[in-house]
């Protein structure tokens, strides 16, 4: 039987975790449970985080809006700034397993289990997403990218906990799309996934693009260079299928027992061709381009 401990507010956190320094902190637990269920994970003590208020929350403030570590991908979904300005995001909280998994897995988790197939990540690091860490001596705030740090590693410190995750709001105009592959259409765990954020000049140049791929490598993969390339040129098929080819051969998969790194590799380079089609359909470019 663990020792489950559910703490009210920081304060209570702080004691709980000093009368049991070797408690382990549990968010949404979709992740965690399993691990201890399988003799993967081992915790005599549990703080449970769903009872601190400030860790529930989504508010808008100075531009930024600002998700609770405690915010579950539901809530994500039934949030209309989510909708509004982050629709990648909001795209991906809707394919994350099933639903009574989106309504008790949370942001906070998905972060901190840092696996390179967490469908909420890639969409994050292209909304340059920041992290607020509490420890009892205060707080410091990480840039996503360099907070995780390998598969199932972060750079949370001992006795720290993620609070908040701090995203500024895109320009307007600014448009934003998640795209994943798995081996079945529901419940599945990424073979390969990608985030787009896009903002195009009235001349459908390309003023702004940022693209993150998951289940590639050891974290969610990034290419800044290759994001420069783009800029000032006209958006096409052309371009996306280019960005494929360039990407794919930047990336690190490895086979598994959901697809071979070849396979992965092929997804990488087609998936951009996904971000034309949506477009398309949205109005803004043309199929037979």
């Amino acid at each position: 039987m663990k020792n489950v401990i559910l703490p009210n507010n920081r304060e209570e956190l702080w004691k709980t975790w000093e009368t049991f320094p070797e408690a382990v902190p549990m968010a949404g637990g979709t992740d965690l449970l399993v691990g201890l269920r399988e003799n993967k994970r081992k915790a005599r003590t549990i703080i449970g985080l769903e009872k601190i208020r400030e860790l529930c929350q989504v508010s808008l403030q100075d531009g930024e809006i600002l998700i609770g570590a405690m915010v579950t991908h539901q809530q994500l979904l039934d949030t209309p700034a989510v909708a509004a300005h982050l629709p990648g995001l909001h795209g991906a909280a809707a394919v994350v397993g099933s639903p009574a998994v989106r309504h008790m897995g949370t942001i906070g988790g998905n972060i901190c289990s840092a696996s390179p197939a967490g469908d909420t990540l890639p969409p994050l690091y292209t909304l340059g997403a920041r992290l607020e860490l509490l420890n009892p001596a205060g707080s410091r705030v990480v840039p996503l990218h360099e907070f995780i740090l390998g598969p199932g590693r972060t750079a949370l410190h001992q006795r720290e906990i993620l609070s908040r995750v701090r995203i500024r709001i895109p320009a307007p105009g600014t448009r934003s799309y998640y795209f994943k592959v798995g081996q079945r259409k529901a419940l599945a765990i990424s073979i390969a996934s990608m985030a787009a954020l896009l903002q195009l000049a009235p001349d459908r140049s390309v003023m702004e693009a940022r693209f993150a791929w998951g289940s590639v490598g050891p974290t969610v993969m990034r290419f800044p260079e290759l994001e420069k390339t783009l800029t000032g040129r006209t958006f096409s098929p052309d371009l996306l299928n280019e960005l494929g080819k360039a990407a794919a051969a930047r990336v690190a998969p490895i086979s598994d027992i959901r697809g071979h790194a070849n396979y992965r590799r092929i997804l990488v380079a087609n998936l951009p061709l996904r971000l034309s089609a949506a477009l398309a359909q949205e109005g803004v470019t043309k199929r037979d381009e």
